[in-house]
């Protein structure tokens, strides 16, 4: 098969998988706990992730520890509780839509602390898409939408996550393979995502006494499998394939996806949300959009070109 055939079918795969990820999450709660779920899909990546151990944990590479537990707790840990908690009060469409802000807080947050460059362009793409975000927050009853920025800002607060942990990972662990570094992440996190669920929840008594317990884990295993420990390899492959732009362009399809999979489940889905969802896509074009012409700063400092 051609190889630019099967860059594509990768990229598409990658897209239903990560925009999938929040209908199962959803699926999942119909039986387990917010908690539960989130508990859920890291100890089950990493029992998947385990038989890796033996191949890329090496004592070398512990001087990369605080890159790693960085990437673990903050681009693994805390969000899948944060989205999981979120999906309790807004749709899973609504979530998978505000998780493309990602791009746009990672280079916000490279740029306050992490003393990256950027353009006046991308700047303007930031702005854009956090007008989007606010919008679709906004869209539908007036007594939904302080339901919707509650449990909105836990998306928010995942995706702040997630780009300091692309951060994190650009300036600790660049020279470390992506999967040896996802193996790393999960053994400081899997472990403690283990006790928490069977020490501190109802996880047991749900799946020996509950009907549904059973389809409902399996949603979860397909989660934490797929879309969390798999897609990263997947994901590394596409890149060293093709190239960071293509492969970014995963972000475009995965808001698209959830919000298929919302209109699929019943869900309220607006023509607003169509809308504003494409503000905030066009906010991620501009964000990774090279400026037109110099920025004339005499200093070459911050916005530069």
């Amino acid at each position: 098969m051609n190889t630019k055939v099967i860059n594509w079918i990768i990229l598409i795969a990658l897209a239903l998988t990560w925009g999938s990820s929040f209908i199962l999450m959803k699926r999942g709660m119909d039986v387990y706990s917010s908690e539960e779920v989130a508990a859920l899909r890291i100890f089950i990546a990493f029992l998947f992730l385990s038989p890796l151990i033996f191949k890329h944990v090496k004592k070398s590479l512990l001087k990369h520890w605080k890159g790693f537990v960085g990437m673990g707790v903050l681009g693994n840990f805390i969000p899948a509780f944060l989205f999981t908690k979120a999906e309790t009060g807004i749709s899973s469409s609504l979530t998978g839509m505000l998780n493309s802000l990602t791009p746009l807080f990672t280079l916000l947050l490279g740029v306050l602390l992490f003393k990256s460059k950027t353009k006046w362009i991308n700047v303007v793409g930031i702005l854009i898409g956090f007008i989007g975000a606010i919008g679709l927050l906004l869209v539908g009853k007036s007594e939904d939408m302080n339901n919707n920025l509650l449990f909105g800002f836990y998306v928010v607060l995942a995706t702040i996550c997630y780009a300091l942990s692309v951060n994190i990972i650009k300036k600790d662990l660049n020279e470390v393979n992506s999967v040896t570094a996802t193996v790393w992440s999960m053994l400081f996190i899997g472990p403690f995502a283990g006790i928490y669920l069977f020490s501190f929840t109802d996880f047991t008594t749900k799946l020996s006494s509950n009907p549904m317990a059973y389809s409902s884990l399996g949603y979860i295993v397909i989660l934490a499998v797929f879309g969390t420990a798999l897609s990263v390899i997947i994901f590394n492959v596409l890149i060293r394939n093709t190239n960071a732009l293509f492969a970014s362009s995963v972000t475009y399809l995965i808001p698209i996806v959830a919000l298929m999979w919302g209109i699929l489940d019943g869900e309220d889905v607006q023509v607003l949300h169509f809308v504003w969802i494409v503000v905030i896509l066009l906010g991620v074009y501009l964000v990774n959009k090279k400026a037109p012409f110099p920025n004339p700063s005499p200093n070459g400092e911050g916005l530069s070109s």
